[in-house]
């Protein structure tokens, strides 16, 4: 995947996706939905009320069959899509800017830079007990001159790439570029 050009004497530094954890949480309602099908024979025999429609859940009816495929089959695309935004979404520091990469469906992605000479703050945030445990959290980039904040959300050991950043904003533009 090609989204943008290094400049000359440009490398990267480091890319980074959501933490794992995260994906693994986007995938969880999917691994619920595949298995509700495969639980509501047994829930339906529970309560008396349900178990004149049983039938419904026949799987050796045809039809059942068929609802049942295009049924997983939309979990699986939606799984699917979830990956494909995690394995996408991409932040990438180099020397000389960073470039987020963001994913939004499978025809539609949005790549915004700043250059690193431009960064005047940058803010980590880690909340709660799981993000401190498994380390991950926020970095916010506050650049000169504008109001918005470049805002990197879920981001593996924020403080490294803080710190990373940190160190090139602060180093002198001829060594940023190997001059």
């Amino acid at each position: 995947m090609k989204e943008f050009d290094l400049e000359p004497g440009e490398h990267v530094i480091r890319e980074s996706r959501k933490h794992w954890f995260l994906f693994i949480l986007e995938l969880l309602p999917y691994v619920v939905l595949v298995g509700v099908p495969y639980a509501l024979p047994y829930v339906f025999t529970l309560n008396p009320a349900f178990a004149p429609y049983t039938f419904l859940l026949d799987t050796q009816n045809p039809l059942v069959r068929a609802v049942l495929g295009v049924y997983l089959l939309l979990v699986w695309t939606g799984a699917w899509n979830a990956f494909t935004r995690y394995f996408l979404n991409l932040w990438v520091l180099t020397n000389q800017r960073i470039v987020d990469i963001e994913q939004y469906g499978y025809f539609r992605r949005t790549v915004s830079s700043l250059l690193i000479e431009r960064v005047q703050d940058v803010t980590t945030t880690v909340h709660g007990l799981l993000p401190s445990l498994l380390g991950f959290g926020t970095i916010k980039v506050q650049t000169a001159g504008e109001d918005v904040e470049f805002v990197m959300r879920g981001i593996p050991r924020p403080e490294q790439m803080r710190d990373l950043i940190l160190k090139y904003v602060a180093e002198e533009p001829s060594k940023k570029t190997g001059v």
